[in-house]
This record gives structure tokens, sequence and C-alpha cells, in this order.
């Protein structure tokens, strides 16, 4: 809901801030009053067009702030932010400002972030629909009659998007088995080849890293085997450390009876005898421990090889082969397969064609049904409106193929025919400014219970009408604004005293410049408009008494 409007330097306006409630709210003024200033103040607020002709003659910019309602945190708004890096605070109103500058440049702000005009416009169909004279979106968009059908008939097109789904994932299926088929077709000799080298190589995820580990363990022994060997050699033999510490031992022990230094030299040559007797132990020890076989290591280094090259000639890592020869392996057996693989997806397709089809004829059926139920709507309100040689249809014709999609087959669209034995055609191409206002109108109120933007801005829509079709315009108005905030521009003093909020919009002339002003009436003063509006510039007390029974009536 709009909550607030503040503009400064808007042609005719120098500064103006309007607060707006809930209901019906109606704004009223002479003819050239600059009611229309202020619709295009608002329009700047959701991404219209900035011109520099916007600005009030001697100002450098003008500036337009519009405050929402705090948008569903969960809703679209707040979606659509998010998605273009927005941030809104939870419980925070939505503040829309727009700058425009005498030069023609203008810049745009959601919550004092910076935004584009696209953004805006992208976010004003969430926020107000302005149905005007020259409006071409909103009922006028034949792209969302479909929508607003279904919503009113309350038409669950469910089954038809997952039927839809599982069509097109079918499709998706034939076209990829098809595409590996006829690669795999153009490359068969060498995926043969490929498959066979593979098969034959039987690798496996992790080997390459246990070979790896394994060669540099042999490795590793293989060296130190050959520095034990070395040490045996040291140690053993006949000319070894060993052989000729136990000769010095035998010698000491015939010379050292009677000579004590010579007694503790053999004691300690016994001792490395023992300690070296000792070594030659763990040495064998750790010969027996190590793990190094020639031929293992040989064979090892060869599969490493084998593998890398292959890796290399693929361009994968080693631990991909496996994964590499099973889609390789895939695809050949795809080949092989053929006609066959195809035949069952071929199948599968078809199947579900044909239950898309029956769910999008079934919701051809109920789109057709409520049709005629929002015609008959629509029918009821074109009388009381003064559009009783009017005829409105709802058309559910097929749609081309290419535009077949999760929610049928359908193409709908409303239509009109203003006089008797015309051809229908669409609501903008043949309707007049009034007849379309009123047909929109018509539009609306059948269609009341499916929502739409949380405010309606309604533009002249009683222009050429007066007396019992006035009455029946402010009565619909004011039965829409029961479920949401409504703005009417109106010159009809029957649809003024249904306002429950009244703004009086009229220009000032201080003998310099000319402005713009509104005012917020109370209930006497909005008695004198209604009279104004009834008598002209002279108010006399029959329009005083007769704006009086208006305002109570309603």
């Amino acid at each position: 809901m709009l909550i607030s409007l503040a503009i400064r330097d808007v042609v005719l306006i120098e500064a103006l801030d309007l607060q707006f409630g809930q209901g019906l709210g109606v704004l009223t003024g002479e003819t050239g009053a600059g009611k229309s200033i202020l619709l295009d103040a608002l329009g700047l607020a959701l991404g219209a067009r900035g011109e520099a002709g916007l600005v009030r003659q001697g100002a450098t910019q003008a500036i337009v702030t519009a405050t929402f309602d705090t948008p569903e945190a969960d809703g679209p708004i707040v979606a659509l932010l998010t998605e273009n890096g927005l941030e809104l605070d939870p419980g925070e109103p939505l503040m829309i400002r727009r700058i425009v500058k005498a030069d023609g440049g203008s810049r745009a702000f959601v919550n004092d972030q910076p935004a584009s005009a696209g953004l805006l416009r992208e976010l004003a169909p969430y926020l107000v629909e302005i149905h005007g004279q020259h409006d071409d979106r909103g009922l006028l968009n034949a792209r969302g009659h479909r929508a607003l059908l279904d919503a009113f008939g309350r038409v669950a097109a469910g089954s038809t998007a997952a039927s839809y789904k599982a069509w097109r994932d079918a499709e998706a299926a034939i076209a990829s088995a098809r595409a590996t088929i006829d690669t795999a077709a153009r490359d068969r000799e060498w995926l043969e080849h490929a498959v066979g080298e593979l098969r034959a190589l039987a690798p496996e995820p992790g080997e390459e890293e246990a070979l790896a580990d394994r060669r540099r363990t042999m490795q590793r022994s293989e060296k130190i085997a050959e520095d034990l060997l070395a040490i045996e050699n040291w140690l053993e033999g006949s000319d070894g450390g060993l052989a000729q510490l136990r000769q010095a031992a035998r010698v000491l022990e015939r010379i050292a009876e009677d000579h004590t230094a010579l007694a503790d030299a053999l004691a300690a040559v016994d001792r490395a005898v023992i300690e070296g007797a000792v070594a030659e132990e763990r040495l064998r020890e750790a010969k027996t421990d190590l793990w190094f076989d020639p031929a293992s290591l040989e064979d090892d280094e060869t599969r490493l090889f084998e593998l890398r090259a292959m890796a290399r000639k693929h361009r994968v890592q080693p631990d991909e082969l496996a994964e590499l020869a099973s889609e390789l392996e895939a695809k050949l057996a795809a080949l092989e397969a053929g006609e066959e693989g195809l035949a069952a997806l071929e199948a599968k397709l078809a199947k579900a064609r044909t239950a898309y089809d029956t769910a999008a004829a079934a919701l051809t059926k109920a789109r057709t049904a409520a049709a005629l139920q929002l015609d008959a709507a629509v029918k009821g309100e074109l009388v009381p409106l003064k559009l009783d040689a009017a005829r409105f249809r709802t058309v559910v014709a097929p749609a081309p193929a290419e535009a077949w999609s999760a929610a049928g087959k359908d193409r709908v669209e409303f239509e009109i025919s203003t006089n008797p034995g015309a051809p229908f055609a669409p609501l903008v191409k043949i309707a007049s400014g009034g007849e379309l206002s009123r047909f929109i109108l018509a539009l609306k109120v059948a269609l009341a219970e499916q929502g739409g933007a949380a405010t309606m801005i309604f533009d002249e829509i009683d222009r050429g009408v007066g007396g019992a079709v006035a009455s029946a315009i402010g009565e619909r108005l004011a039965r829409l604004a029961d479920a949401t905030q409504l703005l009417v521009v109106t010159h009809s003093p029957q649809v003024a005293a249904r306002g429950g909020h009244h703004l009086l919009i009229a220009k000032r002339h201080d003998g310099v410049v000319t402005r713009t002003g509104v005012t917020a009436l109370d209930i006497d003063q909005r008695r004198e408009e209604i009279a104004r509006m009834l008598s002209g510039a002279t108010i006399t007390p029959e329009a005083r008494a007769q704006a009086e029974r208006l305002i109570e009536t309603a």
C-alpha cells in the first residue's frame, strides 16, 4: 500500500507531502488544476522515463519519494531486491526516491541504495496498478490473461506441469543418447582401440600412488643393502676387523700374564670382540628385515610407467584412468546397443507426450468452463456501467506448438465488441478512453478475489458519464476498495461522495508564479467540493443539499 508521496519541484508543484490510507481515496479539482502531475510524479517513482520538462522552471532538479508498506519477507518484492543486490531490513517500509535533473539525467534509490530505473519498472507491477485511458499494461496485457483466468476459475495446472517436465526430460534424454551415439560412431575405431588398451591395462583407483610408494621403499632398501654389504666386508673375512681383533687377543693372551697394562689391554680387546660379534648378529637381522627384490622393483616400475604414459595419452590423472575406462566402455556399449536403446527411449517419450496431451486437454476444458463463468460475471457488470450494447468474451484458443509450456497449450485473451454486430477485438484496440476504463473496472470487479497490486489507481474512469452510471462506477470502486487501497481521479460527484479520503488539487497564483497545491478535505470541505462539482462556479443551497444526500447515501 502507498503510504506517502513527497514531491519537490515537479512542473507546477514546488513542495507537496501527501499521506494515503486504506480504502477509497478520491482526487478532484477543476480541469487543468494539475491532477495529471501527481500521476506523472508517482510514475517517476515507478520507473517512468525521466524528462527535463518535469523539472519546475528555475529549479535544478525534481525529486519524488514514494513510501510503501513493508513488503512480505518471502514475497516477490524482497526476492527482486535481493536478486539485484539490495537489502531491506525486516519491518522496514519500502522507500523509492527518484531524482531528475534539469539537464535530463536521473538517479534512483531504493531505501537509500542506488538502483536502476529498470528495477523500478520491475517493482511497479507489485506496488501499483494504474488504469488510465492510454494504459497498455495490467489487464490490457494479454500475456497475463491466462493466469487471471486460472486464478478466477481456480484452475490447477500442477499435473500438466509435471507431465510437461517428464515430456521435455524424455526429449532431452533422446537428444543426449543420439548425440552420444553419433559422436561414438564417428570415433568408433579409436574408441574400440582405447577401450582395448584400457581393458588390457586394467587400471585401478589409487594404484599409481601405491606403486610409487612401493618403488620408493624398495629403492631405499636397495641402498641400505649396499651399505650393509660394505660393513660386512669391513667386519668379516680373514682380513676383516673382527678377525684382526681376535688375532690381537690371542697374541695378547700369550704375553700379558705378568704385565698388568697388557692384561687391561686384553680385556678391552675381548670386549671389542664381543661387541663386534653382537654387531654382526644385528647386521644379519637387519638384512633379513629388508624387503628388496630386483625383479619386483622392475615389474613395479614397468607398471608405474605404463600407467603414467596412458594418463598422459588421455590427458587425465593416473587415478582417473579407471573412471575413463568406464566412460569409454559406456560409450562403446551405447553405440553397440544402437537403435535398441533409442527405441526404449522413444517409447518413453511417446508415453510422456501422451500424458502431457491428456493433462493439457483437461486443462483446456477447465479453462473453457471458467471462461464462460468469467464472461457471465463481466456481463453482469456491463449494463450498470452503460455498456449494455457491448459484449465481452474470454477466448481460449490453441497456442502454437512452440508456445506450449508447463501451463498447457492454450492462448487466453480478453476481447470485446462495443456495438451490436461489430467484430470482437482486444480491449485496447477498439475501446474509447471512457469505455476502456469502465471495461477494466468491470473486469476488476469480476476478478476482485484474485487480488493484484496493493494499490490501484483509476484515472478519470467516469469521463463522459453521469447520473446512474456514475453512481454505479462509484459503488463498484467502493466495493473494490474494501480489499485494497484504491485512488481515483474523478470529475463525478457521485464517485467523489464514495471516498473515504478526499484530496483537492488546485492551482494558486501569487501574482508572480503559479503553483499546484493539494489539500486534504474534512467533511465540511468535502461537502463544498462535491457541491461545486454539482453546480459549477456558483454553489447553490440546492447543490449543498444534494451533496449532503450523496455523502449520506455513500
